[in-house]
């Protein structure tokens, strides 16, 4: 049988820019094709133009906390288009430079949209393509509410375009790219209102990064509104009124801009998965493409990695799925990987980031009698003259029997950056012991993790 290409990527982003060139260095023929800007959500209207965005809302806080280590008290100003406009000038450069990347590496950048015509073939444009092996990486989507108005309220994709700052911003949504966004823009001067379902952000994550968070979002001046029904949106002359119950009782308010984060699912319209027989997992919150532990579909010849499979969705661990999948089928090194121990962040003001096992995910499977905690809670020393009630948590989570560590959280400033390290101890099965062996870096928070006691 002929084929045009031995692999055929959809989508560009993450896990498919990794997988084509990787499968391209073992002497593959590789074509990859993407309708929008090469870079996927992450590059484009993600995870880079959001910490870009983090960086630029806290000199605000920064200006603030320099008065009590003796700096004059300035007036700044913020000027939104400056930013937008620099944000948005490096996204373009860095998919340009994964562009430049696809031709080093000799795969073939195709910019239009795949659709499956039958199991090995695609039509894409004009052209139908036939491929030995398929891969699906085309992730995932933010996604609105089925209520009344709901067309009136933005999604991230849109935070990143606005021509002009909102002065009120209602963010609706419990998840960490809505609490990402409120300290974002409250800290570039947008008042903001986040409206929640249930009774804390962050569902998933240990309850203390939960309560931590939380309490770092008042104290940054967003008001946040738990227990919430959702009931519409109206337009009105002063802008958007959201419409909703409390307690039994409809409350109203009204915006200048309504950020709706409620959940991102798999991007599966126009595939045409139908016609390549490809098979969904129907069990989640959101229909995604079924695959086993090498990221095989229903089709032995077509594969699927990145959020569209509703794994693990993050970026990192589209990029590893990819490349075990190139090294299994072109590379000749058959491997898969785990989706264990996998280290998250939430780039929150107050920052949080986590490795393994909630102590609530811990209790289920070992039971509550069968696990410690560890835990601090303190004001940081860089808060010593600001006067604000920053507090750091930091937590660890231990089998009782082994004192191996199942999980490591912290809130506070570099939470990320310290929790990565972390993962490399989590990941190698490091107990209580081993961190009370190792001689902290003094004075750090980080060095909070080998002093619990």
């Amino acid at each position: 049988m002929d084929f045009d290409y031995d692999l055929f990527v959809i989508g560009a982003g993450s896990g498919g820019l990794a997988a084509s060139k990787r499968a391209a260095s073992y002497g593959a023929r590789v074509a990859i094709a993407e309708g929008e800007d090469v870079g996927g959500t992450c590059v484009v209207r993600g995870c880079v133009p959001k910490k870009l965005l983090v960086y630029g809302s806290k000199f605000s806080h920064l200006y603030e906390d320099a008065v009590g280590y003796g700096w004059k008290a300035v007036k700044s100003k913020f000027n939104w288009p400056t930013l937008i406009s620099n944000v948005q000038k490096e996204v373009h450069r860095l998919s340009q430079l994964h562009t430049d990347l696809l031709a080093k590496a000799n795969v073939e950048l195709i910019s239009q949209q795949a659709t499956f015509i039958d199991p090995h073939t695609v039509q894409v444009g004009d052209r139908q393509i036939r491929a030995a092996k398929i891969l699906i990486a085309v992730g995932g989507e933010a996604i609105k509410p089925d209520l009344p108005g709901l067309e009136l309220s933005i999604t991230s994709r849109e935070m990143f375009l606005l021509p002009k700052q909102p002065k009120t911003l209602a963010v609706l949504g419990a998840g960490y790219i809505s609490v990402e966004f409120s300290g974002i823009m409250q800290g570039l001067g947008t008042q903001v209102t986040h409206l929640i379902r249930g009774e804390r952000p962050l569902r998933g994550f240990d309850r203390d990064i939960q309560d931590g968070v939380y309490e770092g979002m008042l104290n940054h001046g967003i008001k946040v509104i738990p227990d919430i029904e959702l009931l519409e949106l109206k337009k009105t002359k002063k802008g958007i009124k959201v419409v909703y119950t409390q307690a039994g009782e409809i409350q109203k308010f009204t915006v200048d801009a309504v950020l709706c984060a409620i959940g991102r699912a798999p991007n599966l319209q126009g595939l045409g998965l139908e016609q390549a027989g490809v098979n969904l997992n129907t069990s989640g919150r959101f229909p995604a493409i079924a695959v086993d532990e090498w990221s095989r579909t229903s089709q032995p010849h077509i594969f699927a990695v990145g959020d569209c499979t509703d794994r693990v969705n993050l970026t990192p661990v589209a990029i590893a799925e990819g490349r075990a999948f190139a090294d299994t089928e072109f590379g000749q090194q058959p491997r898969t990987i785990s989706h264990e121990n996998i280290a998250s962040a939430v780039f929150s003001q107050p920052e949080a980031a986590s490795v393994g096992l909630s102590q609530a995910q811990a209790e289920d499977r070992y039971g509550a009698d069968n696990i410690k905690t560890y835990r601090a809670k303190f004001r940081a020393m860089y808060h010593s003259f600001t006067g604000k009630a920053e507090k750091v948590m930091v937590k660890l989570i231990l089998e009782a029997a082994t004192e191996k560590i199942l999980g490591v959280h912290m809130v506070g400033d570099h939470a990320a950056e310290i929790i990565q390290g972390m993962a490399i101890a989590v990941k190698m099965g490091a107990t209580k012991k081993d961190f009370d062996a190792t001689i902290g870096i003094h004075p750090s928070t980080a060095e909070e993790f080998v002093t619990l006691r």
